[in-house]
């Protein structure tokens, strides 16, 4: 089986390393949807080295649509509707609220949900799974490590993913990477370590080029350049080794990172409703 991954990740490597002036089978937009902040009221909790002592943080939930073709796919959805308009109460560790949902994003830009042929989950947490119900047409794609987890011992994650998780939606658990569409252009990069099925994304562009999506592999610049590991990952050796690999991706491709909860970050593409290419 670690063979079998270890040729899952070189082959992604190949086909993301082949040719950068190459363009892919069909045209490729990405765009950036609000899915939510989260105020983070005990920055401390993303520091198993007790790094953030004291610290409060607020970060940004970020989701992606992206076009391939005529081909719809979304890259995590969120933090769920009932958090809409929700005010943060600073008692919890962290809250968060949500001000607009993906579909009425979506709809600014003429598309129904039904037109969302796979969503992407790059782990099971609820700010990245919140809005997925509203896609029951999509086929989903995840890491198998978080679809068995919450099969089993964190079986209540689930409950936003209930259509495919029980009630028999289309589904791919991912086991290593998994180029989404067959020609490089949109790869699930496997990075185990914030949970045990975690994936980033990999998405090359024909005028940006690589743009790498971070997932939760960090959470914030701070984190990213210190190799922060979080109390609550699920292994720290995963979460470092993680890290070192999607920093040779960037580095190797010369992509563009987005650390999906970093405000900062969210200038690195277009304003919604342009999209980058």
């Amino acid at each position: 089986m670690k063979m079998k991954a270890a040729f899952s990740g070189l082959t992604a490597l190949l086909l993301a390393n082949a040719a950068p002036a190459a363009t892919p089978a069909a045209p490729v937009s990405l765009w950036r949807l609000d899915c939510g902040k989260i105020s983070v009221f005990d920055l401390d909790e993303f520091s198993d080295t007790r790094a953030y002592v004291g610290q409060h943080k607020d970060i940004t939930a970020s989701c992606y649509l992206i076009r391939h073709g005529d081909t719809y796919m979304l890259w995590d959805t969120g933090l769920p509707k009932a958090m809409l308009n929700h005010v943060p109460d600073p008692k919890q560790s962290l809250d968060a609220t949500l001000t607009v949902t993906i579909v009425d994003q979506l709809a600014k830009l003429g598309l129904k949900p039904e037109q969302i042929a796979i969503v992407g989950i790059s782990h099971e947490h609820f700010d990245h799974t919140g809005q997925a119900g509203d896609f029951p047409g999509a086929k989903l794609l995840m890491g198998k490590g978080d679809i068995d987890d919450m099969r089993g011992p964190n079986a209540d994650r689930g409950a936003p993913l209930a259509h495919w998780l029980k009630d028999g939606g289309a589904m791919e658990p991912v086991t290593g990477d998994k180029d989404v569409f067959g020609d490089g252009s949109v790869v699930m990069l496997d990075m185990p370590g914030h949970t045990p099925g975690h994936h980033a994304l990999l998405v090359r562009l024909a005028h940006k080029g690589y743009v790498l999506l971070s997932g939760d592999t960090a959470h914030f610049a701070e984190n990213y350049a210190s190799n922060g590991v979080p109390s609550f990952n699920s292994n720290r050796a995963d979460t470092l080794a993680s890290l070192d690999r999607f920093k040779n991706f960037a580095a190797n491709l010369h992509a563009t990172v987005i650390i999906q909860h970093e405000f900062a970050d969210i200038a690195k593409l277009p304003a919604f409703p342009k999209a980058a290419d």
